[in-house]
C-alpha cells in the first residue's frame, strides 16, 4: 500500500505541475469510463480553476447521455505540452482518444489486469470493483488538497455502482461500501440517478423475455446467447442494450459462466464473459481479450469463430467443477 500511495502522490504532484490536462477513456464507455474521467476531471476544474482541463474522446454513450454531451475536440497541437490521463483503459489500443501519442507525458489509472503496460506513470489496483473506486480513494487520501461536489461525486457513484454490479460482484470490499458512503455523503440523489440507469423502454422487457426463450447451455454449464443484427432491429436495440444481454444470463443455478455474442456495427462480434467462482479471463485472453478475472471481454472476427470458443468455455468449466468443490 506504500507504494501505491508513493504514486498516488506522484500522480498529485504531476497534476500541479502542469497547466493542461486532458483526461480520456476507453472506447464504447461504460459507467465506470465515464464516471471516472468525468468525476476526475471535475475534481481538477474545482480544485485548480486555474488550469485547462479537458475530457477528449471520440465516442460516448447512448445509456448515459442523461449526463450530457461529450466536450468538442480540441486541436492536436494542444497535447503537445500536456499531461494525458487514461482512466479505465487496459490497453492503448483501446483508448478513445487518436492523438494521446502527442501529449507529453502519460499517466495510466486504471483496476485491470495490467497485460499490456502503457504510459510514464501507472497507478494499477486490479482487485479494485471499479476506476471510479480507485478515483474514490485518491480523493479520501488527499481530500485536505483536493475539492469535490455533489456533481462530481455523482459521476463516481455512478461508476461504482455500475461496475460493481449494484455492489454484487467478488470484487466489492468494505471499503468499496465505505468510499461509495463517502461519495453518498456529498449529496447524491439515488432515485433520480437510478431511474435514468434501471427504468427499461417496454421493447427492452420484450428482448428480455426473448433472451430467455433463446439462450443455450452446453454440457458442461455455460449459458451462452448469440444476438446477432437481426434480433437487434427486431427489438430495435442499440448496441448498448444488446451487450446487456449478458446480465440476464447470471443466476441459473450450475451455469458458472456465462458469454453473450453481440453483433457490432463495424461487423465485429463483441464478446462479453462474466462467470462465478471460476477465473475466466484466460480464455477472453486466448481471443485476443481480457479484462478481470471474473469480469472480460474479447473480439471476434466472424460467426465461425463463436464455437470453438464455446468449446474451450466449457472444457474449462468442466476442469474446474471436476477439480473444486463448493460451486453452485
Amino acid at each position: 500500500m506504500t507504494e501505491q500511495l508513493t504514486i498516488m502522490r506522484q500522480i498529485l504532484d504531476k497534476i500541479k505541475q502542469y497547466g493542461r490536462i486532458i483526461i480520456t477513456r476507453h472506447v464504447r464507455p461504460d459507467g465506470d469510463a465515464i464516471g471516472s474521467t468525468r468525476g476526475f476531471a471535475r475534481i481538477i476544474k474545482l480544485t485548480f480553476p486555474e488550469k485547462e482541463v479537458y475530457l477528449q474522446t471520440k465516442d460516448g454513450s447512448e445509456y448515459l447521455s442523461f449526463f450530457g454531451p461529450e466536450e468538442e475536440p480540441i486541436a492536436p497541437e494542444l497535447y503537445k505540452d500536456s499531461l494525458l490521463i487514461v482512466i479505465d483503459t487496459a490497453t492503448a489500443d483501446r483508448m478513445s482518444n487518436d492523438y494521446y501519442t502527442y501529449a507529453k507525458e502519460i499517466i495510466k489509472i486504471d483496476h485491470h489486469i495490467d497485460i499490456k503496460p502503457y504510459g510514464n506513470l501507472c497507478w494499477i489496483e486490479d482487485r479494485r470493483s471499479s476506476a471510479c473506486e480507485m478515483i474514490a480513494y485518491f480523493y479520501s487520501v488527499f481530500a485536505d488538497e483536493l475539492k469535490i461536489d455533489t456533481l462530481a461525486a455523482t459521476y463516481i457513484f455512478c461508476g461504482m455502482v455500475t461496475d460493481s454490479g449494484r455492489f454484487r460482484y467478488e470484487a466489492t470490499t468494505g471499503e468499496t461500501m465505505r468510499l461509495a458512503g463517502l461519495m453518498l455523503d456529498q449529496g447524491v440523489d439515488t432515485e433520480t440517478l437510478y431511474s435514468h440507469l434501471y427504468l427499461e423502454d417496454f421493447d427492452f422487457l420484450k428482448f428480455q423475455a426473448y433472451v430467455y426463450k433463446k439462450m443455450e447451455v452446453t454440457e458442461h454449464g455455460v449459458v451462452h446467447l448469440y444476438v446477432d443484427n437481426a434480433m437487434q432491429r427486431k427489438f430495435k436495440l442499440t448496441s448498448e442494450q444488446a451487450c446487456e444481454a449478458i446480465s440476464f444470463l447470471k443466476g441459473i443455478k450450475g451455469c458458472i459462466s456465462q458469454l453473450a455474442f453481440i453483433d457490432m456495427p463495424d461487423g465485429t462480434i463483441r464478446v462479453r464473459l462474466r462467470s462465478r467462482f471460476m477465473e475466466i479471463n484466460k480464455l477472453a485472453e486466448k481471443y485476443g481479450g481480457g479484462g478481470h478475472q471474473f469480469t472480460c471481454g474479447a473480439t471476434l472476427h466472424k460467426p465461425e469463430e463463436i464455437a470453438p470458443m464455446l468449446a474451450d468455455a466449457d472444457k474449462m468449466v468442466a476442469e474446474y467443477k471436476a477439480n473444486n468443490k463448493g460451486w453452485m
